[in-house]
């Protein structure tokens, strides 16, 4: 049997795979087992954020892997604490929980919150509110958190506490805020939902209104964090400051990771045993993190974010069926006039790695991209989108 046969014969079929099975890849260049090269704007939906196989990042990976692969966590890690210590130098948060993956740092986030009022207010002040559209994950509570009805199916009871606001809606926003309030959770940009890039001044008159009533503002960066809008994290476009910060995707540049930062007041909510995981703070995941966050923290490397976002919306536009797009940094959203599932398929098969978010197509491609890279990228669109008008 070959990829695909053992793959439809042995794994639960929860994906809906386009039919490439990757071998190898380098930059924002991959090839199939066939030898079939592909140009790769998905980048593992945001996570090879340095582009496959950096030799940077797989010198870090390696020479780790060469010396301890894992500890339990009830031994300090350098790799662990050299990484906290420079997430926190850069955003000013005050500590770290490390986790695998984006849906464990916001069931973190989730459990500070509603701990943090619990030890101050007592029972009953849990409730998060989330926005509608958005997307926190797939486990059970934070499948409840996403503000999608489709989300909410199948896998009854879910967790309760959450209640639902829609976005750019400031009073929508109050007339959900309770006694019963403890936290409202947010992407500035909701990339499941469509690449919604949410109003400067409903963020910020959000946030205050939080911190005016003590309600703890909690930004989901799961997709957004990381160099992906050309600020190491989204939240710093809109002059805000976070109560709470998750993390995952590119900061492990193709490993699993996931944390949760918390502001100072936030830094003791959580105690020995009120949370865990066996392979949060891995030091090979750590040691990649640790490359990753060096260069992407950089200025200049933002700068060529930058640059290269608005190079590729510029391309985008130059497109007769693009009809309009949605894009910070190197997060983009492209409305075109045909069906973009259909379009997302036929783009692969011409050798164009490409994804989705609800009628949109959309590209995340790796930071390191390059402008040949591009204009291949928006070549193989062009004539995709020709062949099917």
């Amino acid at each position: 049997m070959n990829t695909k046969e053992k793959d439809l014969k042995y794994i639960m079929h929860t994906y809906g795979r386009y039919d490439v099975a990757l071998a190898k890849g380098k930059g924002a260049t991959a090839y199939d087992e066939d030898g079939k090269k592909y140009i790769d704007v998905s980048s593992g939906i945001g996570v090879n954020s340095l582009g496959y196989c950096d030799e940077g990042w797989v010198k870090a990976v390696t020479e780790q892997a060469g010396t301890i692969q894992h500890m339990s966590n009830y031994f300090y890690s350098s790799q662990a604490s050299n990484l906290a210590e420079k997430l926190c130098n850069l955003t000013g948060m005050a500590k770290v929980c490390f986790g695998n993956s984006g849906a464990e740092a916001n069931e973190c986030a989730i459990k500070i919150a509603r701990k943090y009022s619990f030890d101050k207010y007592g029972e009953g002040r849990n409730e998060i509110i989330t926005l509608k559209n958005s997307f926190h994950g797939r486990t059970v509570t934070t499948l409840s958190a996403t503000g999608q009805d489709v989300f909410h199916n199948y896998f009854f009871p879910f967790t309760e506490g959450f209640a639902y606001a829609e976005a750019n809606n400031l009073d929508a926003l109050k007339n959900a805020v309770s006694d019963k309030t403890c936290a409202v959770m947010l992407e500035v940009i909701q990339g499941e939902g469509g690449v919604n890039i949410l109003d400067k001044d409903y963020v910020q008159s959000l946030v205050k209104l939080c911190h005016d009533s003590d309600i703890l503002v909690i930004v989901d960066e799961v997709q957004t964090g990381i160099g992906r809008t050309g600020k190491l994290f989204a939240y710093e476009n809109y002059d805000i400051t976070p109560d709470l910060v998750t993390v995952a995707k590119g900061l492990g540049g193709g490993l699993p990771i996931g944390l949760c930062m918390c502001a100072d007041k936030l830094k003791d909510v959580m105690s020995p045993s009120t949370h865990g995981t066996t392979f949060g703070a891995n030091p090979v995941v750590c040691a990649g993190a640790n490359y990753v966050i060096d260069r992407v923290s950089a200025k200049e490397f933002l700068d060529e974010v930058n640059a290269k976002g608005e190079y590729l919306e510029s391309k985008l536009k130059e497109l007769e069926q693009v009809k309009s797009v949605r894009r910070m940094g190197l997060m983009v959203g492209i409305e075109i006039d045909s069906d973009a599932h259909d379009i997302a398929a036929k783009c692969v098969g011409n050798g164009l790695l490409i994804i989705t978010a609800k009628d949109l197509l959309r590209m995340l491609p790796p930071l390191t991209i390059t402008k040949q890279e591009i204009d291949e990228a928006i070549s193989i669109l062009k004539s995709t989108l020709e062949e099917c008008k």
